[in-house]
């Protein structure tokens, strides 16, 4: 997709609330070049020969011209901002539709806050086209209107602005194309510097417990340069567009007053026709400074456009499929030959029983999280396959594969608002999959009955999360804060821990859940997990003796294929498998 078919998609889309607001733009730049020509005819027509009747009928024509160019414009401002306002909505949906759509791909290469600045001001930008376009327009009908005016009081005069317009707007989209490019540049430093300002915030207090303060500062402080570099060149570029059209347009108005001015001093022209010629020629400035407006607007509106286009035709990160799993799904894993992520993994053959406890070992957390990765089909392999219950996850669809397999990552975030609600909607979800649908209900509401609630009793006891819920002021009804940052770091794992138990889903992967849980905790989760997830494939990728040996089965993994498997208290024995989890 490019910037132009965004554009495009955004201005013809808004068609119906576009076009009333370009014609009463026009209206209104008619009307204003309307008023010099009747101020001519009312010295021409009244004044010079002293006729009272007829000054009053020119003043009350004068009075209509004025009323109905204030009506114009207000009614076509605010037709152009309603279209400027449901373009940039439109491009928002997109965008978000886009970054959430299952196959991924929109926010690869790219910080959570540049997308965030793609869908907020670049989109706005794309949308406010809307009003530089009904600008433009109206801008171009008052100097038709004018130069037509012009040719009825001069023909020199008329063809003078009639032919001089159109190099004048080449000039402008001459000058405007520096601004293009300076407006792209300034928007993607802004947008890089919103990503890092989110990661640092994100991390703020791992970044305090490590010491590395000064080094976050010191690079977002370079980021920020960098972002107020690129702002100072664009609105160079601005200052420099501006004068030169206003350079142009101030010459092509003295042009106009001269030659307007000779003829009225030779007599071809009559006073009120000289007033005329003066008036519309004053009254050129007005359309020909919006056009310069509106050619920058369009600029900026086309760089931010180029933005939007490589979010939405970014390629996807999987493709779909029309595969589809048994029902109810056994949950059987099946891993053959797999290889991805430069050697993270090489060769991978691995089985998982349907209702097996499976804990998984690796002494490189690149080959972990491309592990999760596949399982969640965020990605496929390079070479080999994945299947569950023997259907190629690369034949299904990915929000088919993630209502079957559930994978919840180490840092999983939590959600403003009640900890009950952070875990019932999982169960909710759950349940309505399930049928249940007045549990679910229930449980979008309140925590509700039935189903869906007992399942959030069970997955917080399992996860210790009740211990959380019961020192919170408010118990489970405790707001939390942005994802869940007024919780400790033990607390945040616990719940999110209850979330992914509570979804029920045929098969679970787990990244580290207990890392920072006290020992204790620790063992009555490992208990509670297994007690939970009875009869259904959980597979967890950590190095905690306690959920390793709560598991029926451990594999061992090394240099990115299978180095040993068995029960924890035999691989215990290895060196090497020592050393990944006691050391």
């Amino acid at each position: 997709m490019r910037g132009g078919e965004v554009l495009r998609d955004a201005l013809i889309g808004q068609w119906r609330y576009a076009l009333p607001g370009a014609v009463l733009a026009a209206g209104h730049q008619a009307g204003e070049a309307l008023v010099p020509v009747v101020v001519g005819v009312v010295i021409d027509e009244a004044i010079a020969p002293g006729d009272g009747g007829a000054l009053l009928t020119w003043i009350a024509v004068l009075a209509a011209v004025f009323a109905v160019l204030s009506y114009s414009y207000r009614f076509s401002y605010r037709h152009a901002e309603r279209a400027s306002e449901r373009a940039a909505h439109e491009l928002r949906l997109r965008i978000t539709r886009r970054t959430l759509d299952p196959r991924g791909g929109a926010e690869t290469g790219r910080l959570p806050g540049e997308l965030v600045n793609i869908a907020t001001g670049d989109a706005k930008r794309v949308g406010a086209v809307h009003l530089s376009l009904t600008a433009g327009i109206a801008a171009l009908a008052g100097l038709l209107f004018g130069g037509v005016a012009l040719l009825r009081v001069s023909v020199p005069l008329g063809l003078l602005v009639l032919l001089g317009v159109p190099p004048l707007l080449g000039l402008a989209h001459l000058l405007g194309k520096p601004l293009e490019r300076r407006s792209a540049a300034e928007q993607e430093r802004a947008a890089h510097a919103s990503g890092v300002a989110a990661d640092l915030i994100a991390g703020l207090r791992v970044l305090k417990g490590i010491g590395a303060e000064r080094a976050a500062v010191d690079r977002y402080r370079r980021t920020s340069r960098d972002s107020l570099a690129a702002t100072v060149r664009a609105a160079r570029a601005q200052a420099w567009h501006d004068g030169g059209m206003l350079m142009l347009t101030g010459v092509f108005i003295a042009v106009v007053a001269l030659v307007g001015g000779r003829l009225a001093a030779s007599g071809d022209i009559t006073v009120g026709q000289l007033v005329t010629a003066v008036g519309l020629a004053q009254f050129l400035l007005t359309p020909l400074s919006i056009l310069s407006w509106a050619n920058g607007e369009l600029a900026q509106g086309r760089a931010s456009a180029a933005r939007i286009a490589s979010v939405l035709g970014a390629p996807p990160a999987v493709a779909g499929g029309d595969g589809v799993l048994p029902r109810p799904v056994p949950g059987a894993v099946r891993l053959r030959g797999v290889s991805c992520g430069g050697g993270a993994l090489r060769g991978l053959d691995l089985d998982v029983a349907p209702g097996e406890l499976l804990g998984v070992v690796t002494t490189d957390p690149k080959a972990a999280t491309w592990l999760l990765r596949l399982l969640g089909r965020s990605a496929d392999p390079d070479g080999g396959s994945v299947e569950l219950d023997g259907v190629p996850l690369a034949t299904l669809d990915p929000a088919e594969v993630r209502r079957a397999v559930v994978v919840a990552e180490h840092d999983a975030d939590l959600f403003e608002g009640a900890l009950l609600d952070n875990i019932a909607a999982a169960a909710a979800k759950d349940s309505a999959a399930a049928g249940d649908s007045a549990a679910a209900g229930d449980s979008a509401a309140a925590g509700g009955g039935g189903a869906a609630e007992k399942a959030v009793h069970r997955a917080m006891a399992a996860a210790a999360a009740d211990e959380v819920a019961a020192n919170l002021p408010h118990g489970t009804a405790t707001v939390l804060a942005e994802r869940g940052r007024s919780l400790s770091g033990g607390q945040r794992q616990r719940v999110a821990l209850a979330r992914a138990l509570a979804s029920g889903a045929p098969v679970l992967v787990l990244h580290d859940p207990t890392t920072a849980v006290d020992a204790v905790t620790e063992a009555r989760i490992a208990e509670g997990l297994r007690e939970t997830r009875q009869g259904l494939t959980t597979i967890v990728v950590a190095t905690s003796p306690a959920l390793l040996a709560a598991a029926d089965r451990v594999v061992f993994l090394d240099g990115g294929a299978v180095a040993a498997e068995g029960a924890h208290a035999e691989l215990v024995h290895r060196p090497d498998y020592r050393a990944a989890v006691l050391y």
